[in-house]
């Protein structure tokens, strides 16, 4: 199903009928992620939503299903949905989303819950290290049943673009470097703090902006080599 034109606009419209019927349990709603930072692909990228609640319970959300089932119909992914008491705690558990949405997000509805969250440089290393490894696992299993087929290695890569950026924003805020402004920019220098060529990023990047870089061959070496950079990211998160 097509996404929405105006990502902005969506998600808007989700905390206002929240709002209504969620009323004085809706605390806050926050849009973060591509769309928020102005980098949103019509039909490539999610729109991504934070709703904070007094209480997160199966039977408080009862009368939020409308909304929520048609925000889903309509082709976006769910919202996270935390308890106000449960955001606090989670701050070590999800550094790297945190950090994200401190570089681009719009509060919708009610106080910005990041003002009140703080992580550590601990807490993103070991986030890092869990998704990073568990991204090179899929990777290589995936890319394994797809090489043979020039088309499936190209959906391969082009899907793992959000995933893979989310991971090289990490890399660059462990350094303690600020994030380049572009995403070409931040694939580019996390490839050079892992110490890979950035050819095969910037390939996935190009992809999933819909530009029309190279078009893959079955087996194509920069697949390979876009792997394998995964793979010595995840070495040197472990030894960051």
């Amino acid at each position: 199903m097509a996404k929405q034109k105006d990502p902005v606009a969506a998600a808007r419209a989700l905390s206002e009928r929240l709002a209504a019927a969620l009323g004085d349990n809706l605390v806050s709603v926050l849009l973060y992620g591509s769309a928020a930072r102005g980098e949103y692909t019509a039909a490539r990228s999610d729109v991504n939503v934070l709703v904070l609640l007094g209480d997160a319970s199966t039977a408080s959300l009862r009368s939020a299903a409308r909304p929520l089932a048609d925000w889903v119909r309509g082709g976006e992914s769910p919202p996270l949905i935390f308890s106000e008491a449960e955001w606090r705690r989670s701050t070590d558990v999800f550094a790297m989303e945190i950090a994200d949405m401190r570089d681009g997000h719009l509060v919708l509805h009610g106080d910005d819950p990041l003002a009140e969250v703080t992580t550590t440089r601990d807490d993103l290393r070991r986030q890092l290290e869990r998704e990073v490894i568990g991204t090179v696992l899929h990777l290589r299993a995936a890319y394994a049943a797809a090489a043979p087929d020039a088309k499936a290695l190209e959906a391969l890569l082009t899907g793992s673009a959000s995933h893979m950026l989310t991971l090289c924003r990490g890399l660059v805020r462990l350094s303690g470097e600020e994030l380049p402004a572009d995403r070409a920019g931040v694939a580019q220098r996390a490839a050079a703090l892992a110490g890979v060529e950035p050819d095969p990023f910037e390939w996935v990047v190009a992809a999933a902006a819909g530009h029309r870089p190279r078009a893959l061959v079955a087996h194509d070496p920069l697949a390979e080599s876009y792997v394998a950079g995964v793979e010595q990211m995840a070495r040197h998160v472990d030894e960051s």
